[in-house]
Formats: C-alpha cells, structure tokens, sequence
C-alpha cells in the first residue's frame, strides 16, 4: 500500500508552509561524496579566520591547563596561537575530499547547483568538474587536468541584503492604484532564489499577506507566470514542471529529458522529495506509469539519482566501456540496450566523456551518430541529451532555449524554465554559447520574440534590465 496517500493540491507558495525542501543548498550528507550547494561560512573550516582562537585568545593558562613551560614536550607544539595550522595539511587530496578552497565563501556563493555548473569543450573530460575543486583531484589515471574557467551566473545573491527593505519596496509598488513593474523586475531578477523566499517570509510578516498572491493580481500573462516561478522555491519549481510534463493526457518527454538528464544526484533526490511533499505520490512511480518502454527503463534509471560522481577518470575501463557499447550497437544484429542504459547512467560524467573518446578511437566516427543511427523516438533523444551534456551542458541549454524561440511562436514555459533555473549557475555561459552558435545574442532573441514586461524581465535575468 502506498504510503502516501490523498493529493494535496499545489500551492504556489508552498515555501515556509510545508515540508518541501526549499532549496538543494542544505542537503543531507551523501555518503562518501562532498557536502554539495553553497554553505554559508561556518565555524570549522580551516583558514575562516572564525574557527580557531586567535593569538590572542589561545587556552587560558589558569584554568587547569599547564604552564607552556611545562607542557607536553613530544605532543603539543609550544605556540600561544591555538591549534596549529600545520596540524590541516593544505591538501586533502588523497582523502578524497577537496581543501578549505573548494568551499566557497558567503560572498562568491551562487546558491545554485554547484556539482552541475562546470562543463567541458569535447575530448577535454579532465576539466568537468568547477576548477576550484578539480585541482585537488589530479590522478595518475589521467592525465593532468584542465583548468576550466568558473561557470558565470546572470544573477549572484546581493551583498548587503535586506530583505526588509526589499519588501517595502514590494509593498509600494504594488499599492494603490496601477503597479510599478519596473521595481518589482529590479528587486526580483537581482536576488537569489533564497533571497526572494526570505523577502516572501518578511512581507507577509510585515503586511500579513502572501507576496505571490498580491504579484499574481497586481500582473498577468507570461509577466506572471515568470513571477510565479522566480518566486518559487528551485526544487519545488522543478518537481511541479515534472509533474505537469506527465499529468493529464499525453506526456512532455522533452521536459523529463531536460530535467532528468541534467541533474546531480543530490538534486534529483531534492526534487523527489520536493515531489512527494506537494503531489503525495512517488516520481519513480508517476515516471513508470507514464512513460514505457526502453525509455520507462532510462527514467527509472536516472531517477534513482545514483550515478557515480568520482572526479577519477580510469582510462582501461572507459577503453573496456566503449568496446562495450560498439558490441552491443554496432558490431550486433539489433541493439542491446541495456547496455547503453547501464553506461549511461551510472558512469560519471568525466569517465563518460573518456569513454566518449575511446570510442572514437575504436570505430572512428562519434557516439553522437551511433545513438542516432542504433536508437530512435524519445530514447535517442536522451540519450543524445546525455552525450551533449558531459561534454557542454551550456551549449546544451543554449539549443534548447534556441528551439523555444524559433519558427511561429514561443515556447514560453520551456523559456521560463531555463532562464529562472540557470540564472543563478551558468546563464552567461549559455548567452556566450548561444551567439558563438546562432551567431546572434540571445538578448536580440529574446527581444525580438517577447514583449513587455515579460520581455524586460527576462532581459533582467541576463543582467540587462
């Protein structure tokens, strides 16, 4: 019997009234794999300058401890500075966890999706992790790696904060007679998502009314729906996009695609909880009834949230992996499948890209035109939307927000959900990819495809408004 009964409806502000999880900031800790999001600075990280007592501080010498004079000579070294920093060796490599520069300070924090912002060009699969944790992770197995630049987000969490203030400001521009759109755009697209939950928090704490709810009737048309969404919590906006992509009749594979194929372990477990406290149903569930096939089994797969996530990359078994994958496509009568699925889903994404390019080595040609050739229908589709992603999740998304916009008419919500989710992580990078590609600005698109307010707080999320 399921034990999640009833469905409760969605609420759009279900940000400080139930148990969703608000943000993939603050997970529960992975075994054997990092703490990931962005923590705010916390006592216990070496070289803080908040953790450890100052010189001036060290152990009071009247309270029982000895005298340095009569300290233990073989143990404790004689400093009056308090723990030693000799005592944190600066790399931390061979424990497998990354130094105190892999955690990222208040002020450099994009609270986003840390693991999934950084990318690689093709072939260079050493550089997939974000360049100031790769360092630490140098392997004899691979070669050296590749210093990537830092992905660059459109919109960073403002340093001072006052959410306060923020309100007020809300409040004003929403009050009386007609509504000021140019404020709300201002304050709204220059915070992080978890600055506009809190400015939520203090304006119904001043006003004692839902700051959505004034939004959604002070707005209206795709103004609002964008609103709606900046001012949801990322994994609940993510859990509702899924859900909508395979309620009712029919189902938005390219939706399950984008999300499912995209995210981070960590994330993908955030959103299945996210899911369950709005929907009272399983997503492993609600995938499996909706979806069939190979294509059922790529989902169920992805969901699971379980891929390897070791920055090692092991070249004999990624040359094993690609000989793998051409006996079960090519060199064979049919295609076997589950091989693909099983290599595709839970190798790491750099070891993934090293298999990529044993591949071509063995047959000559990429891996991209043996899924297009082998496979068909939406399991092509992921599959290929995995390929592009280990080698550059920003281009990946720049030809996604390509195809929203070209031809008659706009795919608005796939605009939305790709502009408000990347916003905080790699949205420069996709604009930066989006023109070297199309050879035109994704600004001159968006422009030339939307209108309004919508169109200027859109613009806003690129950091041009």
């Amino acid at each position: 019997m399921n034990p999640y009964q009833g469905q409760p409806p969605y609420l759009h502000n279900v940000g400080f009234s139930n148990t969703a999880p608000q943000s993939f900031g603050n997970p529960m800790p992975m075994p054997g794999f990092p703490t990931m999001g962005y923590p705010t600075a916390q006592p216990g990280y070496p070289n803080t300058g908040s953790s450890y007592p100052q010189s001036s501080q060290g152990y009071p010498q009247a309270q029982g401890y000895p005298q340095q004079s009569q300290g233990y000579s073989q143990g404790y070294p004689q400093h009056s500075t308090g723990y030693p920093s000799q005592a944190y060796p600066q790399s931390n490599s061979a424990q497998g966890y990354p130094s105190a520069q892999g955690y990222p300070s208040a002020q450099s924090a994009q609270p986003a999706y840390p693991q999934s912002s950084g990318y690689q060009q093709p072939n260079q699969y050493q550089g997939y992790p974000s360049s100031n944790v790769q360092s630490h992770h140098a392997y004899s197995a691979s070669p050296s790696p590749v210093h990537m630049p830092k992905s660059k987000p459109t919109v960073v969490p403002v340093n001072p904060f006052d959410p306060r203030e923020d309100a007020a400001v809300l409040r004003k521009a929403m009050k009386g007679f007609g509504t000021d759109e140019k404020s709300i755009i201002q304050v709204l697209t220059r915070r992080s998502n978890e600055q506009r939950l809190r400015i939520a928090f203090e304006f119904k704490t001043l006003y004692g009314k839902d700051l959505i709810s004034d939004l959604k009737s002070e707005t209206s048309g795709k103004f609002e729906d964008l609103l709606v969404a900046l001012m949801t919590p990322l994994p609940q906006f993510y859990a509702k996009e899924l859900h909508d992509a395979i309620a009712g009749i029919g189902t938005d594979e390219d939706v399950l695609i984008e999300v499912m194929c995209t995210m981070s372990n960590h994330e993908i477990h955030v959103i299945k909880q996210a899911y369950t406290a709005i929907y009272g149903t399983l997503l492993e569930d609600d995938l499996r009834g909706d979806t069939s096939g190979n294509f059922k089994r790529l989902m169920t797969s992805l969901c699971m949230g379980n891929r390897s996530e070791d920055f090692h990359v092991d070249q004999s078994k990624a040359r094993e992996d690609a000989r793998s994958l051409l006996q079960a496509g090519e060199l064979r009568l049919g295609t076997d499948e589950s091989i693909f699925n099983a290599v595709l889903c839970s190798r790491s994404f750099p070891q993934l890209a090293a298999i990529f390019q044993e591949y071509q080595f063995l047959t000559g040609h990429d891996i991209d035109d043996a899924i297009k050739a082998e496979f068909s229908g939406d399991l092509e589709k992921a599959l290929r939307a995995i390929v592009k992603v280990v080698r550059n999740k920003p281009l990946f998304f720049a030809e996604r927000l390509h195809k929203s916009m070209k031809g008659l008419g706009t795919n608005d919500r796939q605009l939305i959900r790709i502009m408000v989710t990347r916003c905080e992580v790699d949205l420069g990078d996709i604009a930066d990819m989006f023109q070297s590609k199309y050879g035109e600005t994704l600004q001159s698109w968006i422009e030339g495809d939307c209108s309004g307010h919508y169109k200027k707080c859109l613009l806003g999320l690129l950091g041009l408004y």
